[in-house]
């Protein structure tokens, strides 16, 4: 049985929010008005197939709605299935699947503050109970408490929307009461954002390689970015061919810098090698990991670098058709790419012929809306095409059935700019960089208790103490959370941990996406480890029984320790364990395999509940 809205019809501000994304309507059968239902109408219906071809704008239809209007109605739902021709009841999973929208009534204006684990040890809790007390009901604001908004160098944060024709955003970071009520009550009046290199302590440092750009050009000049070298690596990919690109990757020896490591060369072969037509190029930058904030500051201070990799990618794989898929939390980012690629393709670097050589080549951007899941690349894939954001079983693997059913390659943000230096200088002397088994620079997020957090660009193989010194940890430092929220904890005394891959994990830790949070002996370590096991029972998507139950049977247990006085927590810390590696054997995907790392790795290095 189908969902059905009934008599619900769209207000002409929903209806006109639609049309502005999707056209006007051609018949009645995809919700023109019927009063004047032209004959033919009557005798055939129009769209079909080619409705249904048109599903994956169901998200961008559903933030169309969200953005102009706050919130989506079952009028204005029912309207966009009728013209996408997608059944109601789906439409509405897809719309409640995400955390920024809501098919309930709620103000135009939506504040969310962050509670996440640089925000809580930054004091978000104070912060979020100061701002619900000035904006209490009637005051046209809807306080949220959100998950990692990606401005962990400046915690706290709040992003304040106010929907409307254009929505506006503001960011306050680092937020006090005042600052975020003013965002939320005028965000045209909101001071402006700190440049991005605000957030990279090295700026100008000249060994940099992947962050040299960022602070030293206007990112909204191509004019700029070419002159400090710009387009020099896609001017030598084209006089490599798609073959060469590949083999200089392999040779470099560049792994995916994700948290999964697979080796790009190896991904992009097997992509270009499958006869299935047409391929696409996926670049992932939904980065939601709690502390990670590497490809924000990419996006912001060096766009064009990301629209030139990804031409690169595309090229070496043989795809003519790139998504952007981008965090909804991250509006400057949203507003950089779209300018980045607008003059991109304006000046022939993205279209038909891209720099004359014959090769067609654009990039689409898709904004995701608040769910953690859709980093996981199948999971992405369902988002673009307009279905909830849940993991794919494998195989088929993406390289033969991914995006649309067809080969794709998938990369994230820095992955994709690690092939500028490759080709500008050659695989051998990007091998060099770093260790023999992990090669070249790394980008690692450095928040909590140290006194210069950003990004740091260091070369593999630096440990992490020399990495915490140049952030200034601060005295009386506990503990180390590396990978973030699905990564583990390391001691005090552990800081000659090389970051590495392989030295990270013979220590048994991992490295993850880059993530390094440090906490100082001020910060509850029980609260924040229930922190982490909200946070994943919130974004699990739920379609796998291990996950689904494991984390809020993980949540449950955690909770009982916290607010337990005295002793007893040998049962639920016995609980713990057998939850925690029924998820990691048998949930489908990262998240619930790695729901129970930080926990685990806080009771047995820690001591946690000693």
């Amino acid at each position: 049985m189908d969902l059905r809205f009934g008599d619900s019809k769209p207000t002409d501000e929903e209806r006109a929010a639609v049309d502005a994304l999707l056209g006007p309507p051609e018949s009645s059968w995809e919700g023109a008005d019927r009063d004047g239902t032209r004959a033919a109408d009557l005798r055939w219906a129009r769209g079909g197939r080619e409705a249904r071809d048109r599903r994956d704008q169901l998200l961008p239809g559903l933030h169309a709605v969200n953005d102009r209007v706050g919130w989506i109605s079952e009028g204005a739902l029912d309207y966009l299935c009728r013209r996408l021709t997608v059944p109601p009841s789906e439409a509405y999973g897809v719309a409640t699947f995400y955390a920024m929208f809501s098919v309930k009534p709620r103000p135009a204006t939506v504040l969310h503050v962050c509670t996440d684990l640089a925000c809580a040890a930054a004091g978000a809790g104070a912060l979020c109970a100061g701002i619900e007390s000035r904006l209490g009901p009637g005051s046209g604001v809807s306080v949220e408490r959100s998950p990692c908004l990606g401005l962990c160098e400046r915690a706290p944060a709040t992003l304040a929307i106010r929907a409307g024709e254009p929505v506006r955003t503001a960011v306050s970071a680092p937020a006090t009461v005042d600052s975020a009520v003013l965002a939320a009550s005028a965000p045209d009046a909101a001071p402006d954002e700190p440049a991005a290199a605000m957030a990279v302590p090295q700026a100008g440092d000249p060994s940099l390689t992947l962050l040299s750009r960022v602070g030293a050009v206007d990112p909204e000049s191509l004019d700029d970015y070419r002159a400090h070298g710009g387009y020099a690596a896609l001017r030598t990919a084209f006089a490599l061919g798609p073959a060469g690109v590949i083999r200089e990757v392999t040779d470099s020896g560049l792994v995916g810098r994700g948290g999964a490591a697979f080796p790009t060369g190896r991904k992009w072969q097997a992509t270009a090698s499958q006869p299935d037509r047409p391929h696409y190029l996926v670049c992932n930058a939904d980065e939601s990991e709690p502390g990670t904030f590497k490809d924000r500051v990419i996006m912001e201070g060096d766009p064009y670098a990301l629209v030139e990799a990804m031409t690169i990618a595309a090229y070496a794989t043989g795809a003519h058709k790139g998504y952007l898929y981008l965090r909804g939390e991250y509006p400057r980012a949203l507003d950089r790419m779209r300018h980045a690629i607008d003059q991109a393709r304006a000046r022939g670097l993205l279209g038909d012929d891209v720099l004359g050589q014959g090769y067609a080549f654009d990039i689409e951007i898709r904004r995701g809306a608040g769910a953690y899941i859709c980093g996981e690349e199948t999971a992405l894939f369902n988002s673009i095409e307009g279905y909830r954001g849940e993991p794919r079983s494998k195989p088929p693997f993406p390289v033969e059935k991914g995006l649309f059913g067809k080969p794709t390659v998938e990369n994230n943000v820095e992955t994709l700019v690690n092939v500028l230096p490759i080709l500008t200088r050659g695989a051998p002397a990007y091998a060099a960089i770093g260790t023999g088994r992990s090669t070249g620079p790394k980008l690692f997020c450095v928040s909590g208790s140290v006194g210069r957090p950003g990004i740091y660009e260091l070369p593999f193989g630096a440990t992490l103490g020399e990495l915490l010194e140049l952030a200034e940890v601060r005295d009386g430092l506990r503990a180390v959370l590396l990978g973030g929220a699905a990564g583990g904890f390391v001691r005090a005394d552990e800081l000659d941990i090389p970051l590495t891959f392989e030295g990270t994990r013979e220590a048994g830790t991992t490295l993850g996406s880059g993530v390094v949070m440090a906490f100082d002996d001020t910060v509850p370590l029980p609260r924040l480890l229930l922190r982490i096991a909200q946070f994943f029972r919130d974004e699990s998507c739920g379609q796998c029984v291990p996950c689904r139950v494991g984390t809020v049977r993980q949540e449950e247990a955690l909770t009982r320790i916290v607010e337990r006085t005295g002793s007893g927590a040998a049962g639920d810390i016995a609980l713990l364990r057998e939850v925690g590696s029924a998820m990691r054997d048998a949930s489908i995907c990262g998240l619930g395999q790695t729901a129970w790392n930080a926990v685990e790795s806080a009771i047995d290095r820690l001591g946690a509940y000693e």
